[in-house]
């Protein structure tokens, strides 16, 4: 994997949310980004699957969509400075900063801003299910960084739709170091849509 190699993914990971966004139908968008999140894992270069499991991947699982788990969410941030700084494996240590909290009917998740070059909102989560249907170091529900993104902006609230959530790239091999849900983005509901728990059988 070269580096030329991890910026097509991050092209053809935000050229799918684009695409995502630009549907009317959330279910239907939901069901193109499994698609291309699919293709991606199991042909691209800089797949998070290890080179010697993609030929035998055998696909990932996904909850169906709950169209009441999608919300439209402003930012509360009348909350406390925090930052934390986290040891990654290709990244060396990340820093992110709170900038605000997501009041949904889960649970609240807070909203991270990466501290370094180019900046992005991160929203981690984990949820009842972690361990269990799901990974269990929590998922990803936003990392505008690397073009995980559902819409919104900050006169109307964030899209967060947590049938969208997906697995780290540490939940696919351990080699990878991946900034996982602090206790922030805890909630104690099961949220057993998105990504569910990868494949014992990838860990090749």
């Amino acid at each position: 994997m070269s580096p030329l190699d991890v910026l097509d993914w991050r092209r053809r990971i935000a050229e799918l949310y684009a695409e995502v966004r630009a549907h009317g139908d959330p279910a239907a968008g939901h069901r193109w980004w499994v698609q291309g999140r699919e293709r991606l894992l199991r042909d691209h270069p800089a797949s998070p699957v290890p080179a010697s499991a993609r030929s035998s991947y055998p696909g990932g699982r996904y909850g169906p969509y709950d169209p009441r788990l999608r919300f439209r969410a402003g930012i509360d941030t009348d909350v406390a400075p925090c930052r934390l700084e986290i040891a990654t494996g290709t990244d060396g240590v990340v820093p992110f900063d709170r900038i605000g909290t997501l009041r949904l009917p889960i649970g609240d998740l807070d909203v991270w801003w990466l501290g370094s070059y180019g900046g992005g909102v991160f929203v981690p989560i984990k949820d009842a299910s972690a361990g269990r249907a799901t990974y269990g170091g929590g998922r990803y529900l936003l990392d505008t960084v690397k073009g995980a993104d559902l819409g919104g902006d900050p006169s109307t609230g964030l899209v967060v739709d947590l049938n969208f959530a997906y697995n780290p790239s540490c939940a696919y091999d351990p080699a990878w170091a991946c900034p996982l849900a602090p206790p922030g983005n805890t909630v104690g509901a099961a949220i057993d849509v998105g990504e569910l728990a990868v494949p014992g059988d990838v860990h090749v």
